[in-house]
């Protein structure tokens, strides 16, 4: 039997998140301890708001904590939402029931210090959008970086960015959380556009988990139908055709399991100035690394990984 592992998820959930909270309270080789969100493809009550009722949707085998934190980066102002992605709601318009679950009565900082020491070396963080909460826990705890991993999605290497040239959002979003994390020890796992644009789900991946649900799973079905069908649209708006990227599902699938990828260890510096360089994850390609900070997703097989992603949903 598999062991299981313990994930600590901060999310700003829209439509890439819902996606990624919807696979991991599915798989059975996932433990999500709790869940803390952040501003960013809305604001964080907003966000606080869809985790908890894509969780009522979902309907876990256990209680899931939520904590709601950052609604604003470090020390900028926050960039505009981005509803052509994700609607205006963040669940691309969808209206879920409300959640019986309110969030917990603390601030995600302190709720990612207390459960990292709980389980020192024994769990994961996963972050799939700006990385302030930790950066704040950090300032709070230094130690915790001794204590925990973290896989997250952001940055690029070698392909462009999806916010600048450069820069990719949630690096983009609050960079000067993004140097403090990297700078902090922590190990890092990068699952970034270098890997995450290349996991597409396909309108045939759609068909096939359209086709795959019972019955019993009508209101999951209506709710991934609509995520699909708008994210498809979006896309094609965009000109990057009709597909889905899988961003924030694959940063949830290596944490489940990392063979689903090839890695290369970096030195990963964050840049904080310039209006198109802010945000940008610099490596020095010309030299071997002689010290690393990061372990950066470069290649994914994208059928297992979507494969996957379509049995654990259907499960």
């Amino acid at each position: 039997m598999e062991q299981v592992k313990h994930i600590l998820m901060d999310v700003d959930t829209g439509v890439d998140d819902a996606l990624a909270l919807i696979f991991a309270v599915k798989s059975n080789r996932l433990h999500i301890e709790g869940i803390t969100t952040v501003f960013g493809n809305v604001d964080v009550k907003q966000a606080t708001d869809n985790t908890l009722r894509v969780l009522e949707l979902v309907q876990p085998r256990y209680e899931i904590p939520v904590a709601m934190g950052a609604d604003a980066p470090l020390f900028r102002p926050r960039r505009e939402n981005v509803t052509a992605i994700h609607g205006a709601n963040g669940l691309a318009g969808y209206e879920l029931p409300e959640s019986r679950q309110l969030p917990v009565d603390e601030k995600a900082s302190d709720f990612i210090v207390r459960k990292v020491r709980e389980q020192a070396h024994d769990i994961t963080l996963v972050f799939t959008g700006r990385l302030t909460n930790l950066a704040v826990a950090l300032a709070k705890d230094p130690s915790i970086a001794q204590k925990a991993k973290l896989v997250l999605m952001g940055g690029a290497i070698k392909v462009p960015g999806n916010t600048t040239p450069v820069s990719e959002a949630n690096i983009h979003g609050d960079p000067e959380a993004a140097h403090r994390v990297f700078e902090s020890g922590i190990p890092i796992v990068m699952v970034g556009l270098d890997v995450t644009s290349k996991a597409k789900f396909s309108q045939a991946h759609y068909h096939e988990l359209m086709n795959g649900f019972t019955d019993e799973q009508a209101e999951l079905q209506a709710f991934l139908h609509h995520m699909f069908t708008f994210s498809f649209e979006a896309s094609e708006r965009l000109n990057e055709g009709k597909y889905r990227l899988m961003h924030d599902p694959l940063a949830l699938a290596v944490a489940e399991n990392a063979s689903l990828v090839e890695m290369e260890d970096y030195y990963v510096y964050i840049e904080t100035k310039g209006p198109v360089s802010s945000g940008a994850t610099l490596v020095d390609l010309r030299h071997p690394q002689t010290r690393t900070n990061a372990s950066v997703c470069m290649q994914v097989r994208e059928e297992e990984f979507l494969q996957h992603y379509i049995r654990t949903v259907l499960s």
